[in-house]
């Protein structure tokens, strides 16, 4: 890395580039080096974590710091635009577009990526239940259901949303040429072994596992993917109706 780190340097001389020493970071991940990197005979200060375009990237890998971070922006959010939710001058729809394009937006973004549980899925839609009921003016003693305040604002359980953007992004990737770093990076094998134990459940894992409730192979999503038409009907069939531990009622 020290070598790559002044080949890089190098590099941007060439174009009329500096590399700025204190917005440089580095982060170890599975190493037990104690070898530090330097630019300009100045250290780079080893962090935790990285943000690197708005998302949160740990040593030990998930999304949890992530999502953590999202909600937190998409609260400040909303509460920005209090005004907005108690006028009486704008219809609901439009409150609910404004709530899609300002808050939910902010909430989700980068969620192609991550690998959600059920609790991480219940956190998202409890924060956008609550947003949803202060749009509609749905206070105590009123009550109404969560699947009655989706169809009123046209929402669907946010577990299903995410996962749509995942497989969507995947068929994005999958069209891309072969030499596509992103498209590489979905197929690359790591070789070395692991800790001995169960492993956990990674990204990857989960997109392997919807697969197989699907009934599909890794060789015919890629083939899939070339045809947009049939991938989209594909998106929607790998994305069922039942989100966050919906329980089918037995007769």
């Amino acid at each position: 890395m020290q070598g790559k780190l002044k080949h890089l340097e190098k590099l941007a001389k060439l174009v009329g580039l500096e590399i700025n020493i204190d917005k440089t970071k580095a982060m170890k991940i599975n190493s037990t080096s104690t070898a530090s990197l330097e630019l300009n005979n100045q250290q780079i200060e080893l962090v935790s974590s990285l943000c690197y375009l708005d998302i949160i990237t740990t040593p030990e890998g998930g999304a949890q710091e992530d999502i953590d971070n999202r909600l937190k922006k998409a609260r400040a959010a909303f509460g920005r635009l209090q005004p907005i939710w108690k006028s009486s001058q704008i219809s609901r729809t439009t409150k609910v577009r404004i709530f899609r394009s300002c808050v939910k937006s902010v909430l989700t973004y980068g969620s192609e990526t991550w690998l959600t549980s059920k609790s991480t899925s219940q956190k998202l839609q409890v924060f956008i239940n609550r947003c949803l009921r202060i749009i509609c003016v749905i206070f105590w003693p009123r009550h109404i259901s969560n699947k009655d305040l989706w169809i009123i604002t046209g929402e669907e359980p946010i577990g299903r949303q995410i996962r749509r953007r995942k497989w969507k992004w995947i068929g994005h990737t999958l069209s891309k040429p072969a030499n596509n770093i992103a498209k590489m990076s979905l197929e690359w094998n790591p070789q070395g072994s692991r800790r001995p134990g169960r492993p956990r459940n990674t990204w990857r894992r989960s997109v392997k596992s919807e697969l197989e409730n699907g009934g599909l192979t890794w060789s015919q999503v890629k083939q899939i993917a070339q045809n947009r038409t049939r991938w989209r009907c594909q998106v929607e069939a790998l994305c069922p109706q039942e989100e966050l531990g919906e329980k089918k009622k037995k007769r």
